[in-house]
């Protein structure tokens, strides 16, 4: 059973890769120990951030179809597959997918783990939190969004984390503006976070995507000033990605070298937009619309 004796999460038992229609384009990394070096200057024409909206929305619709069948007794595997067919059938690659040799279609990462929790034979129980990550590949471009779900009833504490989580998101958006310095981002995120006493997680950023998963661009969700003061423009394209705890922003890697819980084990929640830096703001390229 992938919980022990006081309900913390241990590692499952993980199933065997999910096959790709031949026909899907695969991006380079894949069958290789690391992405190639991105070059680029994290700014996009309208046509290839149209490409990035298209790849995110897929993504995001996949999203919806797990988080349908989220209920307790349904497992992480479950949904991994149900993202991993809802992507593919509508062309995409699964980003995550080889992605330095990750095993799975998306992240699932449930109550203490911060991130990169890998899909397995853990199955749901009522009042767990379970966030899903899922970065879609379609003609070249990644689109990447997560969201955090409640299993069943929750406690009022994790439910006023996950409205939290997800207004420091929508908080962090707001902050966006050419002229900037990406670090008002995580500034805005934070000062609204400590009036809750959360935890903000410090070593696991936003960053670039759209020609690369990671383009090097890194987004800090805490007021880093005077670090990571690159300068937002428009058509500039991130991922904002605040994760929030109900103790220490301090964590640990399970021996798997991706799954990341929190030192205390303390609930985590996190949400996760792909936005375009426009004139008068950001606009969000991962919806399902």
């Amino acid at each position: 059973m992938p919980f022990d004796a006081d309900g913390h999460l241990i590692a499952g038992t993980i199933s065997s890769r999910l096959a790709v229609p031949t026909q899907i384009t695969l991006p380079p990394y894949v069958g290789q120990p690391a992405p190639p070096p991105y070059t680029g200057d994290n700014t996009y024409s309208e046509a290839e951030i149209e490409k990035i909206r298209a790849a995110g929305r897929i993504a995001s619709r996949a999203i919806d179809a797990a988080g349908a069948a989220i209920r307790p007794g349904v497992t992480t595997d479950e949904l991994d597959r149900i993202v991993h067919d809802y992507v593919t059938s509508h062309g995409a690659y699964p980003s995550t997918l080889g992605y330095r040799g990750y095993p799975k279609s998306c992240c699932t990462s449930v109550n203490e783990v911060i991130c990169h929790g890998i899909p397995d034979d853990t199955i749901l129980r009522d009042g767990d939190l379970i966030n899903i990550d899922v970065t879609a590949y379609l003609d070249g471009f990644h689109g990447d969004l997560n969201r955090t779900f409640r299993v069943g009833e929750v406690s009022e504490e994790a439910n006023l984390l996950i409205e939290r989580t997800e207004e420091a998101l929508r908080r962090g958006i707001k902050a966006v503006a050419p002229g900037r310095e990406v670090n008002v981002i995580g500034r805005v995120i934070e000062t609204y976070a400590k009036r809750f006493g959360y935890g903000v997680v410090r070593d696991f950023t936003g960053h670039g995507v759209g020609g690369a998963f990671h383009t090097g661009l890194i987004i800090p969700h805490y007021d880093a000033a005077p670090l990571y003061n690159d300068i937002m423009k428009p058509g500039m394209v991130f991922t904002i990605e605040p994760m929030l705890t109900l103790g220490t922003h301090e964590w640990n890697m399970w021996d798997d070298n991706w799954t990341v819980v929190t030192r205390d084990r303390s609930l985590t929640a996190q949400f996760e937009h792909t936005i375009v830096v426009r004139e008068h703001g950001a606009e969000i390229l991962t919806t399902s619309d």
